[in-house]
């Protein structure tokens, strides 16, 4: 029997989710290893030395550092079907995502974690950067429609996703006044949605387990 592929990830990682939430969409049957920041497995780090997460090991050996690399898969793998990669394949997308993993991400950390950067005084400035790096594009782009692709979600939409979420949770009250009406709709159903409620079991640490995990 040709083992599940195995997906180290970590439950409240961005990157580890859209990783996650694609290869549920995709439909692609795997093994989730939850793993511990400090304490990371051998295992992972022989096949990705870089030690961040999602690492995806498929069964014939190759292996997935990137979560881009890792959504890519999943949907082409299985011919796409409901062309959620298809659908993320425009011009206006692909500057959303390069903004969303570079300026935006850089924003976000130092926004998130002032102490662990420029301090606490250069909290404000970052997070005003990344509403005008990020936030205000988006908001624009998804008044004229309710997702990224379109009418439709596709693999944009679960790639930006997680990195909004963790932006809005760092102030709720805050970014709930911002005047990002077509934003906040869009964030909103994505927090309820069946596909990210699947992303976000609690797993137990330090053993693969088919994904979701089975209900005890």
């Amino acid at each position: 029997m040709t083992p599940a592929p195995l997906l180290y990830t970590y439950r409240r990682c961005p990157y580890a989710m859209r990783a996650r939430m694609a290869l549920l969409q995709a439909g692609v049957a795997f093994d989730a290893f939850e793993i511990v920041l400090r304490d990371k497995p051998a295992e992972m780090l022989a096949l990705s030395p870089k030690g961040t997460v999602p690492v995806l090991r498929l069964p014939d050996g190759q292996v997935l550092e990137q979560s881009l690399d890792i959504m890519r898969w999943a949907f082409v793998e299985t011919g796409d079907t409901g062309g959620w990669w298809a659908s993320a394949q425009s011009a206006s997308n692909f500057e959303l995502l390069a903004i969303c993993d570079g300026g935006f991400k850089h924003h976000l950390d130092r926004y998130k974690y002032p102490e662990r950067f420029d301090g606490v005084d250069s909290k404000v400035h970052h997070r005003e950067q990344a509403v005008d790096v990020l936030l205000k594009p988006l908001d624009a782009q998804l008044q004229s429609a309710g997702q990224l692709g379109g009418q439709g979600p596709c693999a944009a939409d679960i790639a930006i996703f997680p990195f909004v979420r963790q932006f809005a949770a760092v102030e709720p009250g805050w970014f709930g006044e911002l005047p990002l009406l077509a934003l906040s709709r869009w964030l909103g159903r994505w927090l309820i949605h069946p596909l990210f409620e699947a992303a976000m079991p609690k797993l137990n640490v330090g053993q693969p387990l088919p994904f979701p995990a089975p209900r005890s």
